[in-house]
């Protein structure tokens, strides 16, 4: 087994800004990351395969649903916590980071906001330690970024309701437990509830052929005459502010994710340089590379600084939905970006799997778009500036 070479740029000494207690939280989920993912990842990703043998290995380490209150289960971490390890994790693929950010952000925490006392205590220590895998039911085949126009419906029997319609896109759907999922009643409004695996008339077929997120897993959720029992409908919230609550988390989350994505390509990239030599000297001499490593540096500088700000206003409940949007966007584009550009710096090697730069690249093609496409966040924050809605 190849031994993980890693280090983390920090050019602004970012590391001033976190506490003792947030560097430790990254340290051991670094550690963990170069222990068991990155050996591994190449592989599993080449296969198309999922490493679920990693889950409660995430629940072990607190990954997941870290600032959920220690009471349910969780850590009880703060945000920028939650972000660190969020970098960590993706660092070694998006696709880790996102199972564990599904785990967190879209299904532990509306169980946490609107779920019942009794949701909460049944499901959330269960999910914190990997017991449980959960996943979370809002696009639709028809509707992604108009959530309001989805099909997928929940009629009142008295004592349970008849759940019918289907959702598309969704991560850990075909090894998840239980699916938070969002569908409308008789009366056109968005109803929360916990779908659990094994009900009657519940499907979960995967989606094949991906080029992206490989080592994630990718399926529907189908629904056909589904009886949802009244005590799994979350009674703390109606209309599309809680699926809304839950993309802004899980945007936070990916906002940070993305900086490590970023990192690992800059980090190979720099090592790879100072030893290819060509025209008798390390290829790291040349201008041109230079270039490419100078911009690479101050782009994910300018990245940890803005995701550190976010993590600082969530924490005091001061971040807007349209500044977690604008992070999200920033950041995934900047670590696109970074993955291409140091590719290039590999020339010809850039495309084998000796080096994460084409892993990391298609990975981010998907996460540019979920959670919101980059054009739909380029146009949140066109509304936050001009107070003109460009889309209804």
């Amino acid at each position: 087994m190849a031994t993980v070479q890693y280090t983390a740029p920090d050019h602004f000494l970012c590391d001033e800004l976190f506490t003792d207690e947030q560097k430790i939280v990254r340290g051991a989920i670094r550690d963990w990351v170069d222990r068991s993912v990155k050996p591994i990842i190449e592989d599993y990703y080449e296969r198309a395969t999922c490493p679920v043998h990693l889950i409660k290995e995430l629940g072990e380490m607190g990954a997941f649903g870290p600032f959920i209150p220690q009471e349910y289960g969780g850590a009880g971490m703060d945000y920028t916590s939650y972000g660190l390890i969020m970098q960590e994790l993706e660092r070694g693929d998006s696709g880790i980071r996102s199972m564990a950010s599904v785990q967190t952000s879209l299904v532990m925490f509306p169980i946490y906001s609107f779920g019942s006392e009794e949701q909460k205590r049944k499901y959330l220590p269960k999910l914190a330690t990997g017991e449980l895998l959960g996943c979370f039911g809002l696009t639709e085949p028809n509707h992604g970024s108009d959530p309001g126009g989805m099909k997928t419906n929940v009629k009142d029997m008295g004592d349970h309701y008849l759940l019918n319609g289907s959702k598309m896109w969704i991560t850990n759907s075909t090894i998840a437990d239980i699916g938070v999922v969002w569908a409308k009643n008789e009366q056109g409004v968005v109803l929360g509830m916990i779908v659990e695996k094994g009900m009657s008339g519940f499907t979960a077929p995967e989606t094949h052929g991906k080029w992206s997120l490989r080592a994630s897993v990718t399926g529907e959720m189908v629904f056909d005459n589904v009886k949802i029992p009244k005590e799994n409908i979350f009674p703390g919230v109606k209309g599309l502010r809680g699926p809304l609550s839950c993309l802004n988390s899980a945007r936070y989350g990916i906002a940070w994710g993305v900086i490590g994505a970023a990192m690992d390509c800059y980090d190979s990239a720099l090592r790879y340089s100072l030893e290819r030599q060509q025209f008798g000297r390390p290829i790291a001499g040349f201008q041109l590379q230079q270039k490419k490593l100078a911009e690479a540096l101050t782009e994910i500088t300018k990245a940890q600084l803005l995701a550190w700000r976010l993590g600082v206003l969530r924490n005091e409940g001061k971040a807007t939905p349209a500044q977690v949007s604008m992070a999200k966007r920033n950041n995934v584009n900047m670590a696109l970006q970074i993955a291409r550009e140091m590719r290039q710096v590999h020339g010809a090697m850039g495309i084998t799997n000796d080096y994460p730069m084409m892993r990391h690249m298609m990975n981010l093609e998907s996460v540019i778009t979920y959670e919101g496409t980059h054009d739909v966040h380029l146009l949140i924050t066109g509304n936050e500036i001009t107070g003109i809605q460009a889309f209804s």
